[in-house]
């Protein structure tokens, strides 16, 4: 049997005034919802606590994590997560309001699979975005996203908001690596002008540990564009990409870029 371990965090939506409105408590209400999600990509964050925890700088240089979002975390609710260790693998789940809201895995591989920078293309996202339609993302499409870096007030912010308690980012100037999902959601909202959105999963393999004030972007390939029970789904394979020069990370992102709009009651 494996090692236990457990962790609670506060969930705070850091996408109210997002122009995503998933996160706006009107608008989410119409897609079923009882109010405006917690981002996924901050869920993620949340999970990731665990095999940090658990492996140190050894998992942000090339842990391997995944994550399924199954149900909504609101705002001001409990998020419990709870991993299971068994054979070298790292079993997540986080559960709030007595509901399974996330699965996921972690391991820590020997080494990071080795990536290179010239099999992902680097592409500029679009000068002008368009509302979304089927063929936003066009598969084999590649797609970028503007550079973006969380320096300073900027990389304190992000740890506030997201209730890391784990202080190897402030001792040892580490960028955190829930911020390299919120690159992937870039690329989608970058490239086109979306409504109301979620994310639903994501595999991230790290490649390097990143630097706190590091300038993140992404080289991403679309994988997926298909329709599943009523609701848009796009699938993107992407390297997150450091400074221009460092690969980070390489993950593969699952959204649902036009859900089915619930029925009024």
């Amino acid at each position: 049997m494996g090692s236990r371990q457990t962790y609670r965090v506060s969930a705070y939506n850091t996408s109210k005034q997002s122009e995503n409105k998933i996160h706006d408590d009107t608008v989410a209400r119409r897609f079923g919802f009882s109010g405006g999600l917690v981002p996924g990509v901050d869920v993620m964050a949340y999970m990731m606590h665990l095999p940090v925890e658990k492996w140190g700088r050894a998992f942000l240089e090339r842990g391997l994590i995944e994550a399924r979002f199954v149900k909504p975390v609101y705002d001001g609710e409990i998020a419990e997560l709870a991993g299971e260790e068994s054979n070298g693998v790292l079993s997540i789940e986080v559960h709030s309001r007595g509901e399974l809201c996330a699965t996921g895995s972690a391991s820590l591989p020997a080494s990071a699979p080795s990536m290179s920078l010239a099999d992902f293309e680097a592409v500029a996202a679009v000068a002008e975005r368009k509302p979304v339609d089927a063929n936003s993302y066009e598969v084999g499409n590649w797609l970028g996203a503007v550079p973006r870096t969380w320096a300073g007030d900027a990389a304190t912010e992000y740890l506030t908001d997201i209730r890391e308690t784990d202080t190897i980012y402030a001792r040892e100037g580490l960028g955190h690596p829930g911020l390299l999902p919120r690159v992937m959601n870039r690329v989608l909202v970058e490239n086109a002008v979306l409504g109301p959105w979620i994310h639903v999963g994501t595999r991230m393999q790290l490649l390097s540990a990143a630097g706190i004030g590091d300038e993140f972007t992404a080289r991403a390939k679309v994988t997926g564009n298909y329709d599943k029970k009523g609701h848009r789904f796009v699938e993107l394979d992407a390297l997150v990409v450091g400074n221009g020069t460092t690969p980070l990370a390489h993950c593969q992102h699952i959204a649902i870029y036009q859900p089915r709009e619930q029925a009024a009651a």
